[in-house]
């Protein structure tokens, strides 16, 4: 009679079956057939007051007979007070662990620009990161991570740690967050070899930190009237998204990405969703009136970003403003106008520090400072971008600025 408990079901009946449900074959096996016909094999028990299903496979790779043995499995896991589900996801993990020491650096890398992707904001950041270890790391890219230890990462970085500082540095701490994902992924143990402190530090010379950054190219500020002279001069997107870049103080790619939907003209504001922004926080810029109608100008019916490229669908390449100021010969980059900005605010305004940082989309100070400065000084900095618009306005005084073509 027992018997005939615990074995309800018999292979025939398990193939007629149809009607989407369970059906018990006893002792905690059953049958499951979802909403699209899939019939599997489910095992639940209760551990602990603790009612749990665990899935035992598919009807197309194991019987009714082969279902019972994997059932009886688990029930002798829970007379000896083990959980069935959290015994299988160990065994898997130390599988995986077992079969991810062979993985190579390079898979590794590619995994970790894989997981991060979504959260870096300029796509082609991920492009950077693949190019650098591709380039730089070659001689161990194929080689298991595992085997991955200093004297790679030396062969690596020593040929260009003086010669390409920030590059070395870059690719350095990349080499350890790839190292320190495969570690915590289980592909690899013991210290990172990468790391700086207590380690590379001292088989490195460190680098000083003025050869690591590298500053644009500004435009002296009193040479604005002048270009902007010639700038308006030039036609087409590139020349209006440029002099709106000015304008606003704003990073190119805030302003090649800027859509319609995230102006208010009539109260000449421009929102900047955090997404977007490099502090990761919503950003308001106040909009001259010069700005405005560069915005109204610039936008094209039915167009998704309102310095559309060659698609309506499309933002104007990172390169066209670039390639307008080379065009132009002025001998600077378009980031470089936000330097000439934040000099002339320096010079010739007497706003505080902290408008002409916010006007740039800068982290005001520490997190202590932050938190006392909860505004974003809108009003003041509408002040200071309403001044550097009529700045730009200015002619060049004659005599005074040397032609921007021949300075370059």
């Amino acid at each position: 009679m027992a018997k005939r408990e615990s074995n309800r079901l018999s292979a025939k009946a398990v193939q007629a079956k149809r009607t989407p449900g369970y059906y018990a074959d006893g002792a905690g096996l059953y049958l499951q057939i979802s909403d699209t016909g899939t019939k599997s094999w489910i095992f639940r028990y209760v551990l602990h007051g603790r009612a749990r299903e665990m899935g035992l496979g598919a009807l197309h790779t194991f019987s009714l007979a082969e279902a019972r043995e994997r059932a009886t499995a688990q029930r002798k896991l829970l007379a000896d007070g083990v959980d069935p589900i959290d015994h299988r996801d160990v065994g898997r993990a130390a599988l995986m662990a077992e079969q991810g020491r062979e993985r190579t650096f390079a898979d590794c890398a590619a995994a970790y620009v894989k997981a991060h992707r979504a959260r870096w904001k300029n796509a082609k950041h991920a492009e950077q990161w693949t190019a650098t270890l591709d380039t730089y790391c070659a001689s161990f890219a194929r080689l298991p991570v595992s085997k991955v230890d200093t004297p790679h990462v030396l062969k690596a970085l020593e040929p260009i740690w003086t010669e390409k500082a920030e590059t070395a540095s870059r690719l350095r701490a990349r080499i350890e967050r790839v190292l320190a994902w495969a570690t915590v992924s289980g592909y690899r143990k013991g210290d990172n070899p990468a790391r700086w402190r207590g380690h590379l530090d001292e088989l490195l010379p460190k680098i000083e930190r003025r050869k690591r950054v590298k500053h644009h190219p500004a435009l002296p500020y009193p040479q604005m009237g002048e270009f902007i002279q010639e700038l308006r001069a030039e036609e087409g997107t590139p020349a209006r998204a440029l002099e709106f870049a000015i304008l606003t103080a704003a990073r190119t790619s805030e302003v090649l990405g800027a859509k319609p939907a995230e102006f208010d003209l009539e109260a000449a504001v421009w929102t900047i969703p955090a997404e977007r922004m490099k502090s990761h926080r919503r950003h308001k810029v106040p909009l001259s009136a010069r700005a405005v109608a560069i915005v109204r100008e610039a936008s094209k019916a039915g167009a998704e970003y309102v310095f559309p490229g060659r698609w309506p669908t499309e933002p104007l390449s990172n390169m066209a403003m670039l390639q307008l100021t080379r065009r132009m010969r002025v001998g600077v980059v378009p980031h470089g106008f936000r330097s000439t900005f934040r000099t002339w605010a320096a010079e010739q305004t007497n706003y505080a520090r902290d408008v002409c940082e916010m006007a740039l989309a800068h982290v005001i100070g520490d997190q202590t400072e932050a938190a006392y400065q909860r505004g974003d000084l809108f009003e003041k900095r509408r002040r200071l971008m309403a001044e550097w618009a009529r700045f730009c306005e200015q002619p060049a005084k004659a005599g005074k600025v040397t032609p921007i073509r021949k300075s370059a």
